[in-house]
């Protein structure tokens, strides 16, 4: 009993050491301050410039620690920690107005609004083809598994490539309303239409990764949002004039239209991935502690 006491007692330590260690997801979000701010899920402010010195910055993306942000204006992709210090502020230059960014393993695709093109380039800054796919309208980029989602602004559609540039369905989804990014979720797609400019009409529409259509009005009376990002069973959505971050939960339902506010019209969004160790990993480590006490009494 005494050991098993003992044991108990290390395995209950070690938990409680790994515990610090855990930090919950945060929401990214970047603007026209030229910074990227850190919020929690609840809305409350973590640290409102994390990253500062941008120019322009429309787009982010995570890859394991590193926070990858896109600079329009400077035609650049600047790399930084989680924690928002300076990897390599100009990782990538030479871009054509630089719209969003999707990162697959050691692959960055940026989306160019100018020239209507994807690049491809490696998380160490290579470039592996600046013209991945062209021909596109304005385009954002987004990924799931081994295809890339691209939004072409004008023209209102969604069209499918692989990672390798091949075009699976350049029209997946049509009759979009200015849309202006995606968020993926299992076989969930999430439309983010912008509407017309300084009117309450746009919109989110859900599809499925194939294109049929669930609800193409999702979400309705938005007013020149942003972007859009996805958590689990809840939509986080930046609305650029009203400098807010409105959150919905995937079924439509509204949770809070203003979650975060006071905003310098924001741009972007994104939500940092559950760091290691898991919640699962602990509460694993947590039941085998138990399976061994019991086993020794």
């Amino acid at each position: 009993m005494k050991t098993t006491k003992i044991i108990y007692g290390i395995a209950l330590a070690l938990t409680c050491s790994l515990l610090p260690t855990i930090k919950a997801q945060d929401l990214y979000v970047s603007s026209l301050a030229n910074t990227v701010g850190e919020y929690g899920l609840d809305g409350s402010t973590v640290n409102a410039s994390l990253i500062s010195g941008l120019y322009y910055p429309y787009g982010i993306a995570f890859s394991g620690n590193d926070l990858f942000v896109v600079n329009n204006q400077s035609a650049t992709v600047g790399e930084y920690t989680t924690s928002g210090a300076t990897v390599n502020p100009t990782l990538i230059s030479g871009l054509n107005h630089p719209n969003s960014i999707a990162i697959s393993g050691n692959d960055l695709f940026v989306a160019n609004f100018a020239n209507g093109t994807i690049g491809e380039y490696t998380t160490a800054g290579a470039t592996v083809n600046a013209s991945l796919i062209s021909g596109l309208n304005y385009p954002t980029v987004k990924i799931f598994g081994n295809d890339l989602f691209v939004v072409n602004y004008i023209g209102g559609t969604v069209g499918a490539y692989t990672t390798t540039g091949q075009k699976i369905n350049t029209s997946l989804i049509s009759g979009l309303n200015h849309p202006e990014d995606i968020a993926i979720s299992g076989n969930d797609l999430f439309v983010l239409n912008q509407g017309s400019a300084g009117q309450a009409n746009g919109s989110v529409g859900e599809y499925t990764t194939a294109g049929a259509t669930v609800n193409e009005s999702l979400i309705s009376g938005l007013s020149d949002a942003a972007d859009i990002a996805i958590s689990g069973n809840d939509l986080f959505v930046a609305n650029f004039y009203a400098g807010t971050v409105s959150e919905f939960t995937t079924a439509g339902a509204t949770v809070n239209g203003s979650l975060i506010s006071g905003l310098t019209r924001p741009t972007a969004i994104a939500v940092d991935t559950v760091p290691e160790p898991s919640a699962g990993a602990l509460a694993g480590l947590g039941a085998a502690a138990l399976w061994f006490c019991r086993r020794r009494k």
